[in-house]
């Protein structure tokens, strides 16, 4: 497998726990944990393939940490990267921007010219809209753990085996 980094905050609780699930999905020396909060441009680019998640903040927005290193984002130039997003949010609490964090990291990203996978299906969610949705697809995988929290081991499983197979093609 390609050298894979892992992005996300370490130091928000349920995206770090989601986060060591899929380190371990994967197996913990396949994955590196890069932490989003110490993260630099050359981080992004020693990675063949990068997971970067997040959760979904207030109204739909990116945690400050994410939310001040999109300007860099987009001015790197990561064609020929893969690009797996995960993200978190509560589909009852903020049914009109569930996720959007997800469709804002895949809008940035796509910016720097990397392809995104790992695209999974919007069935068994209830929500109005969400920036995270193209195609009737989400742009990543979606957790909600305020709801759902029973399918989250099931979803990140089905996900890794899904970026594995895309990952090789």
């Amino acid at each position: 497998m390609k050298k894979t980094g892992l992005f996300y905050g370490v130091n928000t609780k349920k995206t770090a726990q989601i986060g060591k699930q899929i380190q371990e999905a994967f197996g913990t020396d396949q994955v590196d944990i890069v932490p989003i909060e110490e993260a630099w441009k050359t981080d992004f680019e020693h990675y063949d393939n990068l997971i970067v998640g997040a959760s979904t903040w207030f109204d739909g927005e990116l945690p400050t940490y994410w939310d001040e290193l999109i300007p860099e984002l987009v001015s790197l130039d990561l064609s020929g990267k893969k690009v797996a997003i995960f993200g978190l949010g509560d589909q009852a609490g903020y049914p009109d921007n569930f996720v959007d964090g997800v469709g804002i990291l895949a809008d940035a990203f796509e910016l720097a010219g990397a392809t995104l996978v790992g695209f999974t299906s919007t069935e068994g969610y209830d929500f109005n809209k969400s920036r995270a949705v193209r195609n009737n697809q989400f742009l990543g995988l979606v957790l909600d753990l305020e709801n759902q929290s029973d399918l989250t081991a099931k979803r990140i499983a089905a996900w890794v085996k899904q970026l594995k197979k895309e990952w090789a093609e």
